[in-house]
C-alpha cells in the first residue's frame, strides 16, 4: 500500500537539504549518474551496511566526442565483520584533459543499532597520485603556467570521515571523504606570478527512500548534494585570487523497482551559485539496471546534456556490473535497495 505520510516526510527533508546545501563553490571529484549504486565512493559509513559482501564498478565517458572531456572508473567493495563492524575499499580514477588521478582510500566503519535503524560512524584512509602533461596544451602564455614542471606528479596521503543512517526504508548520511587541502603548485623563489592550484575538501549530503507502491512496484527518490567551501574556506569575491567559482550541485533521482529485479529511473542533475544567486542545469539522465538471481547485476545510463555542450557532445554515458555475495552461501533473490 502505498504510503503517503513516508512519501511526504522524504520530500520534505529532501527540501531542506537542498536549501542547506547550497552554500558555496567547487567541485573537482568524479561524477556518476548511478551514484545510488556507488555510495561508498562519497560516504566510508556506507561500509558494511548490508548483511553481505557488496562489490559494484561504474565507468562513466562524460560528454561523448569532445577531446579530453572526463573519463572515470569507479570500483568499490564493502563487507559486515559481525553485527556492528563494516570494511571496504574505494578506488577511483579519474581522467580530465591532460590531468588525471587514482584515489584508493581504506574503510572502516562501526554501526550503532537504534531501534529502527543502525548509525555507522565511519573513517576512511587512503593515498591519491595526482598527475598532469601539461605538454598536450597549446599555452598562449606559458610564464602564467603555476607549473615549471610540465608532468607533475604527486602522490597525496588524506583522511576522510562520514555518517550514515540507514533502516529497511530511509537512509541519510553527510561525509568529507578527504579532509587535508593539498597544495598542487610547484614552488618557485622570486616567482612573481600568482599561482593557485589546490585540492579542496568537498562535502556531500545524501538521503533516499523506498516506498512499497504495491507487492511487485517500488519507488525510489534519492538526492546528492556536492559542495565545496562550506564554512566559508574561501574568498567569495568573484575577483579574489582564492576564488573558487564552481557551484553547489545536486543529483535529484526517481526510480521504479519491478518485481525485485529490474531498475528503471530518471534523474535531474543542476547547480547553485551561491556567490551570485543563480542556479543553473546540467543535465536531464535516464538509466537502468537489472538484478540476476545468482547476485549479479548489470546497469546502464545517458545523460542528456542541456547546456551548450550538447551541440558539440553526444551527451554522457555509464555502464555498471556488481555483485551482491551471500555470506550464508544462499542466492541473493532480492536486491538492495540503498
Amino acid at each position: 500500500m502505498f504510503n503517503y505520510s513516508i512519501m511526504r516526510k522524504l520530500f520534505t527533508f529532501f527540501a531542506f537539504l537542498v536549501l542547506f546545501g547550497t552554500v558555496s563553490n567547487a567541485q573537482q571529484d568524479a561524477m556518476f549518474t548511478k551514484y545510488m549504486f556507488n555510495q561508498l565512493a562519497y560516504n566510508p559509513g556506507y561500509a558494511g551496511s548490508y548483511p553481505f559482501m557488496s562489490a559494484n564498478a561504474i565507468y562513466r565517458q562524460q560528454w561523448w566526442g569532445i577531446e579530453g572531456a572526463p573519463i572515470s572508473q569507479s570500483f568499490t567493495i564493502h563487507t559486515p565483520i559481525g553485527e556492528k563492524i563494516g570494511l571496504g575499499l574505494s578506488l577511483v580514477n579519474d581522467k580530465i584533459g591532460p590531468t588525471g588521478s587514482t584515489t584508493a582510500n581504506l574503510v572502516y566503519a562501526y554501526h550503532i543499532p537504534f531501534k529502527k535503524g543502525k548509525l555507522s560512524v565511519a573513517i576512511q584512509g587512503g593515498i591519491m597520485n595526482w598527475r598532469a602533461d601539461f605538454t598536450e596544451l597549446d599555452i598562449r602564455e606559458p610564464d602564467d603556467v603555476a607549473y615549471d614542471n610540465m608532468t607533475p606528479n604527486r602522490w597525496l596521503p588524506n583522511v576522510g570521515a562520514g555518517l550514515y543512517y540507514y533502516s529497511e526504508h530511509f537512509y541519510v548520511g553527510v561525509s568529507v571523504p578527504h579532509l587535508i587541502n593539498h597544495d598542487l603548485r610547484d614552488e618557485v623563489d622570486g616567482s612573481t606570478v600568482n599561482r593557485i592550484a589546490n585540492l579542496y575538501r568537498h562535502y556531500y549530503f545524501m538521503a533516499g527512500g523506498m516506498v512499497p507502491i504495491n507487492t511487485n512496484i517500488k519507488f525510489k527518490p534519492s538526492i546528492l548534494i556536492k559542495n565545496v567551501g562550506l564554512f566559508g574556506e574561501f574568498n567569495s569575491d568573484p575577483d579574489a585570487l582564492n576564488f573558487v567559482g564552481a557551484p553547489t550541485e545536486f543529483d535529484i533521482d526517481a526510480s521504479f523497482l519491478f518485481y525485485d529485479q529490474f531498475w528503471i529511473g530518471a534523474s535531474f542533475r543542476s547547480a547553485f551559485e551561491a556567490f551570485n544567486g543563480k542556479s543553473s542545469v546540467d543535465s536531464a539522465d535516464i538509466w537502468a539496471a537489472y538484478y540476476l538471481k545468482n547476485g549479479l547485476r548489470v546497469g546502464v545510463a545517458y545523460d542528456y546534456t542541456l547546456t551548450k555542450l550538447q551541440e558539440a557532445a553526444d551527451g554522457s554515458f555509464e555502464i555498471m556490473l556488481g555483485y551482491d555475495f551471500s555470506l550464508r552461501g544462499k542466492k541473493i533473490v532480492t536486491p538492495r535497495y540503498f
